[in-house]
């Protein structure tokens, strides 16, 4: 049988040491740990319920990551752990091969929260981008909830935000406008006062320790507090040609598109796939 590719977007959402050292100048390192429950819906005729847990297994065991959250008052760095290799995650079964691109190991994301503005590096289609823009708060609202993550007590916080997404099929010839419910999870710790968070999550009273959205969580693992042997330097990216959030947008809408005339109006294959695109 010929192998069949297809490549997946995502654009992308334990326990703590923690040792108590909070005040006036607070710097860290927070390390956490990512994993994510990959369902794949497909229409085929080819593929058996096995071959498709098989590759969905796959898939999840490569997209657990360690990243690092590097931070100060006001500003923080997230990148994933050096040690680890960056790349796509790929899966096969009975002929059938599925790529996720979950970016580059070396990629950065920077945020200012005093000055409420973010910069961080993607990639699109083999081109290098550096997205520079404001924040974009999310609408918080505190459960009352409460756990023991360690030995600090974490609070819950959820928000929910409707979203233009863009998707497409194979055979389709256009992409089509849908809407998306995005449910977010945050547990945050005052007794860390700074208001950061891993990816782009911030905004709370209290450093964001595990963060659930949709099938995907970070949870953190082990944090650094002031740090004297080595000590907290914040990096900023540097590398891409500079846009803004619309215009990397746009970027993203045109590499869709031609991710749909690459796959689409494919007689006699069998298969049907939809790939998203958050806009």
């Amino acid at each position: 049988m010929t192998a069949k590719f297809i490549t997946l977007v995502f654009f992308f959402f334990m326990s703590v040491t923690i040792s108590p050292a909070i005040g006036q100048g607070l710097t860290g390192r927070a390390y956490y740990k990512s994993s994510s429950q990959i369902k794949i819906s497909m229409d085929s005729t080819k593929m058996a319920p096995e071959q498709m847990a098989e590759i969905q297994a796959q898939l999840k065991k490569q997209m657990e990551k360690d990243f690092i959250l590097s931070f100060t008052q006001t500003e923080s760095n997230w990148k994933q752990a050096e040690s680890l290799g960056g790349g796509p995650a790929t899966a096969s079964s009975g002929g059938m091969t599925m790529v996720i691109n979950t970016g580059s190991a070396d990629r950065m994301l920077y945020k200012n929260i005093a000055d409420q503005a973010f910069e961080q590096e993607q990639e699109m289609m083999g081109k290098e981008f550096l997205v520079k823009d404001i924040l974009e708060p999310a609408e918080w609202e505190l459960t009352g909830d409460t756990k023991k993550i360690g030995n600090y007590t974490a609070q819950k916080a959820t928000y929910s935000k409707i979203i233009d997404s863009q998707q497409f099929s194979t055979g389709m010839t256009e992409m089509e406008n849908v809407k998306d419910t995005i449910n977010i999870t945050a547990w945050f710790t005052p007794e860390i006062p700074v208001s950061h968070g891993p990816e782009n999550y911030f905004g709370l009273p209290g450093l964001i320790l595990e963060v659930q959205n949709q099938g995907r969580v970070l949870i953190c693992e082990r944090i650094e507090l002031n740090p004297s042997a080595n000590p907290v330097k914040i990096e900023k990216p540097k590398r891409g040609k500079i846009v803004s959030r619309e215009e990397f947008r746009v970027v993203q809408e045109e590499g869709m598109k031609q991710m749909m005339n690459q796959y689409q109006g494919k007689p006699g294959e069998g298969n049907r796939f939809t790939i998203r695109i958050g806009i």
